[in-house]
């Protein structure tokens, strides 16, 4: 299972039923898990801890040193889940001790090819990152997101879960869960709900939470009126509790 010419560390540990393609170097201090793939022209730098079910398509780079300036050779690690995808030529660094020294990735997400993740960077599980798509240091992201092909990211923002962000469209902002956005300065465009239905949401909860939408972004109410009304709507509403913690913990502000 593995190639003769891969070049694979002593100090890595490769999980049963790893498969290794030609020319892919492993280094030292990288684990990887049951039944991942890895195919050919792959590098894997650590410390790295990769769980089982990944595929790493060809000319990735996975746990990298970062590309922030402040970055001097510290110990930093990459953690991903279990069941993820990274198509061609995918990168994903490690993290920075300015912050936890830490990138994480959860499990069954998608990175189309060329997809960037930068240092310190939190993704939950169930992602799907289109092809180009650029994500800066920082970044948190939570689950069941989208960020469409050669979409970018500012540095610290956070992406909320069920999350729609159509193709070109740059986040310098927030982007609360179910809100889709795009177009130049991501605006606003309605709640994912297709999204919500293949996931298991019932038509009341998406109801709810279509009427949370129009208090926040229809209503003429400030963020901080609105997020009073939504603070009541989600006393009936559970599904609004995510909503709500999002909005009064965001730092940078959300997208309006």
């Amino acid at each position: 299972m593995i190639h003769q010419t891969a070049l694979i560390d002593p100090a890595a540990t490769l999980g049963s039923n790893v498969k290794v393609g030609a020319y892919t170097v492993i280094g030292a201090d990288v684990e990887i898990g049951d039944n991942t793939v890895i195919e050919s022209h792959v590098v894997l730098k650590g410390p790295s801890r990769i769980g089982k079910d990944n595929h790493f398509y060809q000319f990735c780079s996975i746990g990298e040193d970062c590309q922030d300036l402040k970055y001097a050779g510290e110990p930093t690690r990459l953690e991903i889940g279990d069941g993820n995808t990274f198509r061609e030529c995918v990168t994903v660094h490690r993290g920075t001790v300015q912050d936890n020294s830490l990138t994480r990735i959860g499990n069954n997400n998608l990175l189309m090819a060329y997809v960037h993740l930068a240092h310190d960077c939190m993704v939950g599980s169930n992602n799907i990152f289109a092809n180009n798509a650029s994500v800066a240091g920082h970044v948190h992201v939570g689950d069941w997101a989208i960020l469409g092909g050669m979409s970018g990211v500012h540095q610290f923002c956070h992406v909320g879960s069920h999350s729609f962000c159509a193709a070109g469209t740059i986040l310098l902002r927030d982007l609360p869960p179910y809100v889709m956005v795009g177009g130049k300065g991501a605006s606003p465009h309605g709640i994912n709900a297709e999204g919500l239905r293949r996931r298991g949401y019932s038509k009341e909860a998406i109801l709810q939470i279509r009427r949370a939408y129009k208090v926040l972004y229809r209503s003429g109410k400030t963020t901080e009126e609105a997020l009073r009304e939504l603070r009541e709507m989600a006393k009936r509403a559970p599904e609004l509790e995510m909503l709500v913690d999002f909005i009064a913990n965001s730092s940078r502000g959300i997208v309006r």
